[in-house]
């Protein structure tokens, strides 16, 4: 069984809400307001990597999106915004920029030439996979300070929570 870990800051604000709000249980603070730290903390994390590559997160999660597509051509800009979760509008910047450096490129496809695809370059390819291959080796480091047993038994659980509020894949 894992140690328990001394007082932290949550624990600190609780109390504090213990006192300023007797009335008020601040109980469900201790699992939400960890977890959103370890959010920040953890993209913080991830952050470090995207950047030794030259890359901001939306930019890494943009070529990702592309590399594992099947579609050698691409996506077209919509299918593209729904694996990243963005805008059409906002991923049109983000494109812009890739496309300014060189790691992907617009096409166009069919006869008539108005569908709009986005497909990584030869170079963004070898970016996006040497940037991946790091970005999983320090997800590996983030969980093997958890521990292999507490990583195991955790994932089931948010898969759960995130189930419950609605994140399925459809």
């Amino acid at each position: 069984m894992a140690e328990i870990p001394p007082p932290d800051r949550v624990d600190r604000i609780q109390q504090e809400w213990r006192t300023a709000r007797p009335d008020l249980d601040p109980t469900p603070q201790g699992v939400i307001g960890r977890l959103h730290r370890l959010a920040l903390a953890l993209t913080a994390e991830l952050a470090v990597v995207y950047a030794q590559h030259g890359l901001s997160e939306p930019e890494f999660d943009l070529l990702a999106s592309l590399r594992r597509s099947a579609d050698v051509a691409g996506l077209a800009a919509g299918e593209l915004a729904a694996h990243t979760m963005v805008t059409t509008g906002g991923l049109t910047k983000r494109v812009d920029r890739l496309v300014a450096r060189g790691l992907v490129e617009r096409t166009t496809t069919g006869d008539d030439g108005r569908r709009r695809m986005i497909r990584l370059t030869p170079e963004g390819r070898r970016l996006i996979d040497e940037a991946f291959t790091a970005h999983l080796a320090n997800e590996r480091r983030l969980l093997d300070d958890l521990g292999a047993e507490d990583a195991a038994a955790l994932e089931p659980i948010l898969r759960r929570w995130l189930g419950l509020l609605g994140d399925v894949e459809s």
